[in-house]
């Protein structure tokens, strides 16, 4: 019997696919220029004055941009205003999750290898409680707009089990096929399985994230990925469904490693802004005040945009009134804006913030 959007699809076949090579000349042409883009990030991320920019900027640009995709929608304003205080609208919590579940993964991954308990880990996180994977059949994937049913996942607990059992062989085989295409590969599998009730595609672009850090295609989870799938959300979503309706694979592994490629480029034009930005502004703190001559201190305000006396104090080892003068002198020289939000206060890099708000 062949597929149908309305019948739960247990007959998803398992990985590698059957008969298809997944590596002709136009994929491996690709995933060449795709690795060489990630290496050039990665030497690009090394240049910069003080690299945590970066390990505190992009994830929390990829955890707006990947919760958008399943319109969750904030902004990137507000997810740095409350990043420390977990505070903001519904849709703010959601994405900051999304970085705590980034985050959660990767320590998974310094005590054993990806797997489905990582996945689990992942979108329990995500949630913000423990979640496993889908018990109750049903489960039925619709068009947003014309509320058509498009897809219905695998069901039964014990047949979901399988299939990431499946997934999981996949990950980890020992064979020759490039860690990018495996990656494609094993996203669109897991996007299928859908094992949870919610949250099943933010888990798997983090997945992506795990997949190249595990492989040593990323030391960092530095890699803008969400960004560029936004752009191309209708082929995203497309593509996945060709691949299950029509064993589309080669179509959605050029897709994946374009996307892999527009992402370093554009996160590689991102650095670049940063460490002009930041070259600039230390230039004129240095005139503004005496706190601008303090290393600690222009790295605090670079490591987020929004700032707060009280980590200047702890950072700089200063007192409270310094501070407070420090940040003061350079609200006044134009260089921050200050805010008051709730009954806190707080300091604006608000160059910093449009570089990093700012498509590249």
């Amino acid at each position: 019997m062949g597929w149908s959007p309305e019948v739960p699809f247990n007959a998803l076949p398992p990985l590698p696919p059957a008969g298809i090579d997944l590596e002709p000349k136009s994929v491996l042409k690709l995933a060449i220029e795709a690795r060489s883009a990630l290496a050039a990030l990665a030497q690009a991320g090394r240049l910069l004055p003080n690299p945590n920019v970066l390990l505190h900027a992009v994830p929390l640009l990829e955890a707006q941009a990947s919760s958008e995709i399943e319109n969750i929608v904030t902004t990137a304003d507000e997810l740095f205003k409350h990043v420390d205080s977990g505070g903001g609208d519904h849709a703010t919590k959601e994405a900051l999750r999304y970085r705590s579940a980034l985050f959660a993964g990767i320590d998974t991954l310094r005590q054993r290898p990806l797997s489905t308990r990582t996945a689990t880990t992942i979108c329990s996180r995500l949630h913000g409680r423990d979640m496993d994977v889908r018990a109750v059949p049903g489960t039925r994937i619709a068009n947003p707009n014309t509320r058509e049913i498009v897809y219905a996942p695998p069901e039964g607990a014990s047949v979901i089990r399988e299939k990431l059992a499946d997934w999981e062989r996949f990950v980890h085989a020992d064979d020759d096929l490039d860690p990018l295409v495996r990656m494609a590969v094993a996203h669109y599998q897991f996007e299928a399985i859908h094992p949870f009730h919610d949250g099943n595609g933010r888990t798997g672009r983090v997945i992506n994230i795990l997949m190249l850090m595990e492989s040593g295609l990323l030391d960092d989870p530095i890699l803008y990925l969400s960004r560029s799938i936004i752009a191309r959300k209708n082929d995203y979503y497309r593509l996945l469904r060709a691949v299950t309706a029509e064993g589309a694979w080669i179509e959605w592994i050029h897709y994946m490693l374009e996307i892999v490629l527009e992402s370093a480029a554009s996160t590689i034009r991102k650095i670049d802004s940063i460490r002009t930005c930041q070259e600039d502004i230390a230039e004129r703190a240095r005139a503004a005040t005496q706190g601008g001559r303090d290393a600690q201190f222009l790295a605090v305000l670079f490591e987020q945009p929004y700032c707060r006396i009280a980590t200047v104090t702890d950072r700089c080892e200063v007192s409270r009134q310094t501070a407070s003068i420090w940040l003061h002198a350079l609200v006044e020289a134009g260089l921050l804006h200050d805010v008051k939000v709730g009954r806190e206060r707080l300091f604006v890099n608000h160059e910093f913030l449009d570089v990093l708000t700012r498509p590249e």
